[in-house]
């Protein structure tokens, strides 16, 4: 399989300018762009439904919540991957909540270099996640696609009184005598017995 360069969308929730300017430092503009930052909870919220980011970075404590229950929220239900920062005192009892949730946390201060090694996670888990929207997409279509035939089928026998196997036998040689896929054969079916 060939080396696929990818480029991550990045948000940063912080209200601090220097974790801010920091943590820029570490993602280089060829692999992260854009990169869009949120000084407060609602200032992120808004932006996650405007867009969908691969990558969110929240630095808690924030002006207007923790950001414990934003990371939680974003990394459930969208596919976004979410790195939370929490002062070292709160990290056990912080990460005990996110865990299960698929959040990476990380206690400050942390040097520059483990931050590194979680992009590189983060970026991993971005693209597991990507294979899996994939697999889901392509298993969407195909049950999409035996709904359709199973209604062409039904067409076929409430109209000419086709039996299940003589129904289902004629979509497939339809198929292969007019070199076009099942689905289109149900479709012209169910277009034509409406």
């Amino acid at each position: 399989m060939p080396f696929e360069e990818h480029v991550y969308s990045v948000l940063i929730v912080s209200a601090s300018n220097s974790f801010n300017d920091n943590i820029v430092k570490l993602l280089p503009g060829a692999t992260y762009t854009p990169i869009t930052f949120a000084k407060s909870v609602n200032e992120a919220q808004r932006n996650v439904t405007e867009r969908v980011y691969d990558i969110i970075i929240i630095n808690a404590p924030l002006p207007d919540d923790y950001g414990v229950k934003l990371a939680i929220d974003v990394s459930s239900n969208k596919t976004s991957v979410v790195l939370l920062f929490v002062r070292n005192d709160m990290y056990t009892s912080i990460y005990e909540k996110v865990r299960d949730y698929g959040v990476f946390a990380l206690h400050k201060p942390v040097p520059s270099q483990t931050i590194s090694q979680a992009l590189d996670w983060l970026k991993a888990t971005r693209e597991r996640l990507r294979n899996m929207e994939t697999k889901t997409l392509s298993l969407q279509e195909k049950m999409e696609e035996i709904k359709l035939i199973n209604r062409a089928k039904w067409a076929l026998i409430n109209s000419l009184g086709m039996t299940e196997a003589d129904a289902h036998r004629y979509i497939e040689k339809q198929a292969m005598d007019r070199c076009v896929t099942r689905r289109e054969i149900a479709e012209n079916i169910i277009q034509t017995y409406k």
